[in-house]
């Protein structure tokens, strides 16, 4: 059995564990939560007790980490080790030895967080130097995916590393879905953009259905001939149906993931040097959204927000 270290147990990350256990793989695991490694403990991991015991032995690394700054302490070990956990708890605050650090040479690190190409060129810089291969394989789909090993998997890197990664990309997605994008921070810059347009079209959508209901059109109808004309969505069509349903915002995916993901977007626009207004203003709605509903709240809160402004609710009618 190919030795496994997963580090990173939280929403998405602990169901990718037991996952990638299920699949034979001998796997330690780390997360500053307690509880949450004991989760882990209990489909069959090892607990770790550090990041550098967690990698202690270990051919693969994979990581499944809430942000940028977590990634970078965990691999490249600044943040004194603060960023190990599926949440954004602090370390205990003594400079830990990072991931890349602890791995022996000849090592792979998967990478699945959603992060920064920024902070990608500076792993993939470290791992290098440390003669290992590093994936960018962010995912998409949500919990109820992670639980059935079904996400899609937007990987980066060379394609060696991307054959090393395969089998345990494939215990965690569908293989239908595992794609290999091209060099190292493809996998990051296309999850950004995938997420981008996702939340583009949570405000397009919030604000049609508001406008039109308000304009004395019934919301059923509404939808209906939107779905069949050439503005569909996958967001219109499927997606926004569970606050049509049932007023679920859906609180799986946090606004303040939501607004960091947005952020990230509108930075790697910057960096290329590409003006993107529309995004930037998509950004801002959101960042409306939580300083409304606070960081909990779930990512279809700008729906929520443009149903508030307009003292209506976007829900089916009811039968009498």
């Amino acid at each position: 059995m190919t030795p496994v270290a997963f580090i990173g147990l939280g929403h998405m990350g602990s169901h990718m564990c037991r996952n990638v256990i299920t699949a034979g793989f001998d796997v330690a695991a780390f997360d500053l939560d307690p509880d949450a490694l004991a989760r882990a403990v209990t489909v069959g991991a090892r607990a770790a007790g550090s990041v550098a015991d967690c990698c202690d032995g270990a051919e693969i690394l994979i990581t499944s980490l809430p942000g940028p700054p977590q990634v970078e302490a965990v691999l490249c070990g600044s943040g004194a080790g603060s960023g190990a956990g599926s949440g954004s708890r602090a370390g205990s605050g003594s400079r830990a030895v990072s991931a890349i650090d602890a791995l022996a040479p000849g090592g792979l690190i998967v990478e699945m967080s959603t992060s920064s190409v920024e902070v990608g060129r500076k792993a993939l810089a470290a791992a290098g130097a440390r003669g290992l291969q590093l994936v960018d394989a962010p995912v998409a789909g949500q919990t109820i995916r992670a639980e059935s090993g079904t996400l899609a998997i937007y990987a980066g890197g060379e394609p060696e590393a991307f054959a090393r990664a395969l089998p345990v990309l494939e215990a965690i997605g569908d293989p239908r879905q595992i794609y290999h994008l091209g060099p190292s921070g493809s996998g990051y810059a296309v999850k950004l953009l995938l997420n981008l347009t996702w939340f583009v079209h949570a405000v397009a959508t919030a604000e049609v259905l508001t406008v039109g209901v308000k304009a004395g059109v019934d919301l059923d109808k509404l939808h209906t001939a939107l779905v069949h004309s050439p503005a569909n969505s996958e967001f219109l069509e499927h997606d926004v149906l569970m606050v049509l349903d049932r007023g679920d915002y859906d609180e799986g995916f946090a606004m303040k993931l939501v607004t960091k993901d947005l952020g990230l977007a509108v930075d790697l626009a910057r960096d290329v040097g590409v003006p993107v207004e529309l995004a930037s203003l998509v950004e801002q709605i959101h960042r409306r959204a939580r300083a409304t509903y606070g960081d909990a709240a779930g990512e279809m809160s700008a729906v929520k927000l443009y149903e508030d402004l307009a003292g209506i609710e976007l829900r089916w009618p009811t039968s009498s």
